[in-house]
């Protein structure tokens, strides 16, 4: 695990993420999300589970994420977090349908699985403008240092002085009490299927 003092180093590195550091951040994510309930109960009992994770977030972040230029992350690319603008967290159907063949690539058997559960998210996501985080995570290495804040950080400082609201999943207990950390509220309990883990959706509003 990484020291105190290197830590504190990456935490005052936050920064907005360059498109060339995709590849670098998507395996930020997949070692963060390897044993998340969720993506484990999407991905049931793939070996390949880090492998699939990694090339998905990948093509998301090149593909969606990037353009919207809301990817913070530290200078030494171990903590990664993703946002998405007001207005801007539905998936044109357009860009769904080029998506396709990669998606099918990547997920395989696993895909209606991960296109219901997409659905299910997107038919209770609030319709009120805010700032939307789909992913937030830490390298396994480098977690327990407050890094996953420092990266919430940015968005969070530009939602109170923007008076903009701030919405998220989370999927652990664990997540949730770092969110409730940061002005979070739950606003209600839900899972994505039959079997899966319960999950919560959660509020922010502008503190001030």
């Amino acid at each position: 695990m990484a020291g105190i003092a290197e830590a504190s180093a990456q935490a005052a590195s936050v920064r907005k993420a360059s498109p060339g550091e995709a590849s670098a951040m998507a395996g930020v994510l997949a070692r963060a999300f390897h044993d998340d309930p969720a993506f484990g109960w999407v991905l049931r009992g793939d070996p390949d589970r880090t492998r699939i994770l990694e090339r998905g977030f990948e093509l998301f972040l090149r593909r969606i994420w990037m353009e919207q230029d809301e990817t913070y992350t530290t200078a030494g690319v171990v903590a990664v977090a993703v946002w998405e603008r007001p207005d801007e967290w539905r998936l044109p159907v357009s860009k769904q349908l080029r998506l396709g063949p990669a998606m099918i690539g990547i997920f395989g058997r696993h895909l209606p699985r991960l296109l219901g559960a997409l659905m299910k998210l997107e038919a209770k996501h609030p319709r009120e403008p805010h700032y939307y985080l789909p992913f937030i995570g830490v390298d396994p290495d480098w977690q327990g240092r407050g890094l996953g804040g420092s990266v919430l950080a940015p968005v969070l400082q530009r939602c109170d002085s923007e008076r903009m609201p701030a919405f998220l999943e989370a999927s652990t207990p664990r997540n949730r009490t770092l969110y409730e950390r940061h002005g979070f509220t739950v606003t209600e309990e839900f899972t994505l299927g039959k079997g899966a883990p319960t999950q919560w959706r959660m509020w922010r509003k502008p503190a001030g």
